[in-house]
């Protein structure tokens, strides 16, 4: 008995009180984004907000299933479900069923189907933390930097074979978890180096920008020219720099699909496509804005009513937040995402073990990934890549991923202390 009321003391509420609200918030926005006059029920099954509340309860029970269970059979059974879902996405890629270009998903009868790319992003959490919490196992050696970032890009590789582009890129959110664990903080430097060459290079002629970069090392070169290692270094980065910036019209004319250059082209301002690619984004902004600051209310959003905006009910969710709950209801819910990873990372950094420690990183990177990616496209400041809104998109495979996610983390939480 005294186990049990340690146990229930030793769940972090705090945590499954904004899990819940953000599932509720989900569930009733769905209901607003698709309501169908010939069925009001929140709750009936014909629809899609119906279902949400099938998959919301399904949720529940495994999350309550998961806090239930000792932690060493989640850690002891990490390498089964990582091969698991790789034989998911390999399948997938064989008997899958094509939707919106994308042959990601499963049938499983009665109208419901499986993604096994949402449950790939639990699995690699699981066995990243299994492997960096390893003995002797330190992510700033090659080999062992090597191997984390095979574990991470074998399900990418399969992803992107879909080929779904949006579940692939969460993946490299998982770099803060090496990064976390160790690795050099000059990686991420050097991505986001690579990033601004690549906007660079799309946005002005190449020869221009590397007429900036041989001048900007030339400029370090000659105010550090004793310090011959140095030197050395810039002269090889600038070679590396080089055939980057040569190489990005290739890889953008030539290995980015005509859609994904197009949305490219939108975010950056290159050209305006506001009844083709760019429609989607456009009736997105016109949603969020028209909401002002308290919004139209509940069942009331115009655009959403009339079905302006396309994928309303998952991708683009947060139109409807914004139209019908104004920029209050907006802060509001960015608010919860916010407080949600803080508190992700603190019960993160409070665990004894290494692997919990791991683990809790891997759930806020990739919590973190979806909210800035998928609030950021509706807004029109990146790409639009497809990926949803976790706890409120439509949708069982995201929902159920997602609780896994998070209720592993708070099974791990409460037996920090040693309480089984």
């Amino acid at each position: 008995m005294n186990n049990q009321r340690s146990f229930f003391f030793n769940v972090d509420w705090v945590t499954v009180f904004i899990y819940f609200a953000l599932c509720v918030i989900g569930w009733f926005n769905i209901h607003s984004a698709v309501f169908d006059e010939r069925h009001p029920s929140i709750i009936d099954g014909a629809t899609n907000y119906g279902k949400q509340f099938t998959f919301i309860i399904v949720s529940v029970i495994v999350g309550g299933i998961i806090l239930l269970l000792e932690s060493r059979f989640i850690t002891a059974l990490a390498p089964i479900f990582y091969v698991g879902t790789l034989l998911l996405l390999m399948l997938v890629l064989v008997i899958g069923h094509r939707v919106g270009g994308n042959q990601a998903w499963i049938n499983l009868g009665g109208g419901f189907r499986l993604q096994p790319a949402e449950f790939a992003k639990f699995s690699t959490c699981l066995i990243l933390a299994r492997y960096l919490s390893g003995p002797n196992i330190k992510v700033s050696e090659i080999k062992s930097f090597a191997i984390a970032l095979a574990i991470i890009g074998v399900p990418m590789f399969l992803i992107l074979l879909q080929p779904d582009m949006g579940s692939t890129l969460v993946f490299i959110s998982l770099v803060f978890v090496l990064y976390r664990e160790g690795l050099s903080p000059y990686f991420l430097i050097i991505g986001f180096l690579f990033i601004a060459l690549f906007v660079s290079a799309i946005l002005f002629s190449p020869l221009a920008v590397i007429g900036v970069i041989i001048a900007i090392v030339a400029l370090i070169i000659l105010l550090f020219r004793r310090n011959k290692r140095l030197v050395t270094t810039l002269l090889a980065g600038l070679a590396i720099c080089v055939v980057f910036v040569l190489s990005v019209k290739f890889i953008y004319n030539s290995v980015l699909k005509p859609h994904q250059k197009v949305r490219i082209d939108i975010v950056l301002g290159i050209k305006s496509d506001l009844k083709g690619k760019g429609y989607n984004v456009n009736q997105s902004k016109i949603a969020i804005g028209s909401g002002k600051l308290w919004g139209k209310g509940y069942l009331h959003g115009t655009q959403t009513k009339y079905s302006f905006v396309p994928e309303q009910s998952t991708d683009f969710i947060f139109c409807t937040v914004g139209e019908e709950w104004g920029f209050a209801g907006s802060v509001t819910v960015i608010g919860l995402y916010l407080f949600l990873v803080l508190r992700i990372i603190m019960l993160a950094e409070r665990q004894r073990s290494p692997f919990s420690r791991i683990y809790g990183y891997g759930v806020a990177s990739i919590i973190f990934f979806h909210v800035m990616i998928n609030v950021g496209m509706t807004i029109g400041i990146v790409p639009v890549i497809g990926i949803p809104l976790p706890f409120i998109s439509y949708g069982g495979s995201s929902l159920i991923s997602f609780t896994l996610l998070l209720f592993v983390l708070l099974k791990l939480d409460s037996n920090r202390m040693g309480i089984v």
